[in-house]
């Protein structure tokens, strides 16, 4: 699946009020068509050892996997909701943001399957995280 800036335009117009804009995430498509989204770490993502908080990375990863399953689906029709998230953490991050980058393994009827990267400034890996979304028709 190929991504277009306009993706990016509609994901963040959806921010407002929600868990992604306290933690300061905001989407973009990259040059290769990928759905990213890039956070800050600061005192919002934070752990108190003032390293990056494995929540923040996870939910950085459960934001950029769903938000993308929900601009592959009518959502007039359609929901999208998170039934698993996993995150290896590889390396700490203390300052910067850090970009996530979603990969689609899986596009089903029911089910779509995210393989997420989260790499610091400088491109080093500092998390693999994986993500399972249900399909759900609206009532």
């Amino acid at each position: 699946m190929r991504f277009t800036p306009e993706h990016g335009e509609r994901a963040n117009a959806l921010r407002d009020g929600t868990l992604v804009a306290h933690l300061g995430i905001t989407y973009h498509v990259d040059p290769e068509g990928r759905f990213c989204a890039t956070m800050p770490v600061d005192h919002r993502t934070h752990q108190p050892m003032g390293l990056l908080h494995g929540g923040a990375t996870a939910a950085l990863a459960e934001s950029l996997g769903s938000m993308a399953s929900a601009l592959l689906v009518d959502l007039s029709r359609q929901g999208v909701v998170g039934i698993e998230v996993s995150a290896n953490h590889l390396k700490g991050v203390r300052s910067g943001t850090v970009t996530a980058t979603g990969e689609l393994v899986h596009h089903g009827r029911t089910t779509h399957v995210w393989d997420i990267r989260v790499r610091n400034e400088a491109g080093e890996l500092c998390a693999v995280c994986r993500l399972t979304n249900l399909v759900i028709d609206r009532r």
